[in-house]
């Protein structure tokens, strides 16, 4: 099992397809960044109701509803998505097994279980450094590396889509409100 979830990915690009530009404020349900992304939009649900519960995004209820972000992109670190998503899980879960090595009998010498578990601490430094970077890393970053990446045509194909769905959600909401 991977420390970082699947779950974590979708959500990420979700996240990213909500930044949009610069003043620009995306909206879009579950159904359509799951149609999106291919994915079931059940799964996405489960994933977004995480990221709603990390005050990561705003939803609106009801038919036309769907989801923004709950702060700007500069503001939300690939480090908050994780910890939503996935939970503070460590990354490493020490089993303490220095102290049943077969030569020491019972029980294990002062000097084999002294301290912190040598393995266990290169574990956890490795682990603050991991959550060092997720943290220093936000959404807005992410969507810098995407940009340089991606043709420009590529964000604007990605917000005019949805928009496109979310004009019609809200057509639907609209029409449904006065019937």
């Amino acid at each position: 099992m991977s420390y970082i979830s699947n779950a974590v990915e979708y959500g990420l690009h979700c996240l990213l397809y909500l930044v949009g530009s610069p003043g620009e404020s995306i909206d879009a349900s579950t159904r359509e960044l799951a149609e999106l992304q291919g994915v079931s939009s059940e799964y996405l649900a489960k994933i977004f109701t995480k990221l709603h519960r990390g005050g990561l995004v705003a939803g609106t209820e009801g038919t036309g509803g769907g989801f923004a972000l709950a702060r700007r992109a500069e503001k939300i670190s690939v480090l908050d998505v994780v910890v939503a998503i996935d939970g503070k899980k460590p990354l490493f879960d020490c089993r303490n097994i220095r102290t049943g090595c077969a030569v020491f009998g019972s029980p294990a010498p002062q000097w084999a279980t002294k301290g912190v578990c040598s393995i266990h601490a290169v574990m956890l430094e490795a682990e603050a450094r991991m959550r060092s970077v997720l943290a220093a890393t936000s959404l807005a970053d992410l969507m810098t590396r995407v940009a340089a990446k991606a043709p420009p045509s590529f964000t604007i194909d990605i917000s005019n889509w949805l928009r496109e769905r979310s004009t019609g959600r809200r057509g639907t909401r609209q029409k449904s409100a006065r019937g």
